[in-house]
């Protein structure tokens, strides 16, 4: 389901679930935003996505997870994937994917909760869980874990090149993309640049070395 419409550059949004999925692939780290003693607080944290649940952990202790569990939430996470280096800084921007999830979020049954302890290390270390021993009684009783169904969803993808004016392309300023890894960063030119205008400093500097360029 899709509660939220984008009445600015709609064409950015998307239904896809395989979109989704993807960006959860590429990601670790979400940002849950909740209301607090009558005041917005966000909390960074882990996640991992299990049998259509965004899965989260932390200690009994913790007041923001008892401040989450069973509270209307959005959960936000986004990927930076490139920047757009337009000939100009105002048509400059950023390649992205970002997700915004609403739901609550509630305690796991006590028997499943080691199990979904392993599956969120592997997400973060794969196969870790397979190398050491397992969860202690005593460590699983101070842990909280807690699950929200994915049901409400909203996606943006943003990619591309930059929009660039008749003026802009015909003048002497580098135009590209510089994609960040794995392995490493790529720079890639934009596809109507001009021949003999160099990759500048500050492009590679942002992709660093090794920066691969094509």
């Amino acid at each position: 389901m899709f509660p939220l419409t984008s009445q600015r550059m709609p064409e950015k949004m998307s239904e896809e679930r395989a979109a989704l999925d993807e960006l959860f692939a590429s990601s670790v780290l979400a940002h849950i935003a909740l209301i607090v003693h009558d005041r917005p607080v966000v909390f960074p944290t882990a996640y991992a996505v299990i049998n259509n649940r965004l899965v989260i952990h932390g200690s009994t202790g913790s007041q923001w997870m008892r401040a989450i569990e069973g509270q209307e939430v959005t959960v936000e996470i986004t990927k930076l994937d490139a920047i757009v280096i337009a000939r100009s800084t105002f048509e400059s921007s950023v390649n992205y994917r970002s997700a915004m999830l609403f739901g609550r979020f509630n305690a796991v049954a006590n028997d499943e909760k080691s199990a979904l302890l392993d599956a969120l290390s592997d997400r973060l270390i794969p196969r870790r869980s397979s190398e050491v021993r397992p969860s202690l009684k005593k460590e699983l009783a101070a842990t909280t874990v807690l699950a929200m169904p994915i049901e409400q969803w909203s996606l943006r993808v943003s990619e591309g090149w930059a929009e660039d004016g008749d003026e802009d392309i015909a003048g002497d300023s580098w135009g590209g993309v510089v994609t960040f890894g794995p392995p490493s960063a790529t720079i890639a030119a934009t596809p109507d640049l001009r021949e003999g205008i160099p990759v500048p400093a500050s492009v590679l500097e942002l992709a660093g070395a090794p920066g691969r360029i094509i």
